[in-house]
């Protein structure tokens, strides 16, 4: 049983994942600007969500954090991150601001952002396949990875929300959308750690049902904040989602709707965290991610 903080992770192994990070895109033999602007955006800040419930789902799992669980949280940040440069482009959310810098674009131009992100998206993949696991497990991490990346992941859900601005979504319809677009690189994290500890079958399962509430349970709360927050709390532009017609939890029911359907969302979690402790499973950690959800 790990006596490990999330405070403690971020304080540790994320300071040490940020330095992995920083030193595999700085050895790259590749063009400048390009490197540069992957560097940027890597190390601009952010809350390393992705990684931290690698590390503790490693870890709530009695697997200590090896070379390959940087690995594995490395590459997952890195698509976040593109995912992230391609977001704020022009042709997305034509956004200015991340993480309370001037998004990449606007520093080094919109043809270098858009490659910036496709050389992340693919240094990603050549990272995690270097990952010290068995062929089998490697390849799974591999097929995980890609398809909550992809056309059945991520991309699908911020497909969705461009096709979405164009008509009023119901509930359901929004939470397919979120659940690719957040969602799924959020229970990647979970599943990835399962997949490094060797998770039995059932806590593999649990894992992938936290995976898909703490998914939504952060877009919900992302949604809120949106509306209550300011921009120099979030680093970056707030307000946004009502003005550009997009699909949110308090458009669809209202502020307090949008909250009590967080807080019924937490309960789900919380709910899978008690069969999780059935089965001899240390929560702590896992209590410790519910709480960045405060209203």
């Amino acid at each position: 049983m790990s006596n490990k903080s999330i405070s403690a992770l971020q304080a540790g192994e994320i300071s040490e994942l940020n330095r992995q990070m920083q030193n595999r895109i700085k050895n790259l033999d590749n063009q400048n600007d390009l490197r540069d602007a992957m560097m940027y955006s890597v190390m601009a800040g952010g809350k390393r969500i992705r990684p931290l419930i690698v590390f503790a789902t490693c870890l709530s799992l009695n697997k200590s954090i090896s070379p390959s669980t940087y690995v594995v949280a490395g590459s997952l940040e890195f698509i976040h991150t593109y995912s992230l440069i391609h977001d704020d482009l022009p042709e997305m959310d034509n956004d200015d601001l991340r993480r309370g810098k001037p998004t990449n674009h606007k520093i080094y131009g919109q043809a270098m952002a858009v490659l910036a992100g496709d050389a992340l998206l693919t240094e990603a993949f050549r990272w995690l396949s270097e990952v010290q696991v068995s062929a089998q497990r490697g390849l799974m991490l591999v097929h995980k990875l890609s398809q909550a990346a992809g056309a059945l992941g991520m991309v699908d859900g911020q497909a969705r929300d461009i096709k979405g601005e164009d008509q009023q979504l119901n509930i359901e319809q929004l939470k397919i959308l979120h659940a690719g677009k957040t969602g799924a690189l959020i229970r990647y994290a979970f599943e990835a750690g399962g997949v490094l500890a060797n998770a039995t079958e059932k806590q593999q399962k649990l894992l992938s049902k936290l995976g898909l509430a703490y998914g939504l349970a952060f877009q919900i709360y992302d949604d809120i904040l949106d509306v209550t927050s300011s921009e120099q709390e979030m680093g970056k532009a707030v307000h946004k989602d009502q003005s550009e017609n997009k699909n949110t939890y308090p458009t669809l029911l209202g502020l307090e709707g949008a909250k009590e359907s967080l807080s019924y969302t937490l309960d789900e979690a919380i709910g899978v965290l008690e069969r999780m402790k059935d089965i001899g499973v240390e929560t702590k950690l896992f209590e410790e991610l519910l709480a960045y959800f405060r209203i």
